[in-house]
């Protein structure tokens, strides 16, 4: 035997076996064929799933304006916090010591839900979720007429 005709012989490219093979692959029925492709269609589908259209996240982008009256009212402003919407909270027409109260629990929600809060006038705060970025800062000018709370 040739070194040849062994290679063919070790690696069975015979041409009785190759035909074999060959009858084998094309003996299976044809039903069976498109079920074999069908999970790698399937996988190819699931990287498609985790886009997210930028309108859909555009449009949800809402800044809500609050005026509580009692501290009740401070687990709904909360609520739109998690839900990440902005908040203006205006403190002024409530006793100092329930808008201090507020803003403590106020403070405490945007720490759990990693936001921030910012004084952006007298008895004014801005509660921003993680999803919100502020820039730019009001300074802390107070005039004589009104007099500061804090």
């Amino acid at each position: 035997m040739s070194i040849k005709n062994r290679f063919k012989s070790f690696f069975a490219l015979d041409d009785e076996e190759f035909e074999y093979v060959e009858n084998e692959v094309q003996q299976q029925p044809e039903e069976e064929q498109p079920q074999s492709f069908a999970p790698a269609k399937t996988q190819s589908h699931a990287p498609k799933q985790n886009v997210v259209s930028l309108q859909s996240v555009q449009k949800s982008s809402k800044v809500i304006l609050s005026e509580p009256r009692a501290y009740a009212e401070a687990q709904e402003i909360a609520d739109q916090l998690k839900n990440r919407r902005a908040v203006v909270v205006n403190l002024q027409s409530i006793q100092k010591d329930q808008a201090k109260r507020i803003v403590d629990f106020l403070s405490g929600t945007v720490y759990a839900i990693g936001g921030d809060i910012q004084r952006i006038g007298a008895n004014i705060f801005l509660c921003t979720p993680d999803n919100v970025d502020v820039s730019g800062s009001i300074s802390d000018f107070i005039t004589d007429e009104e007099p500061q709370r804090w």
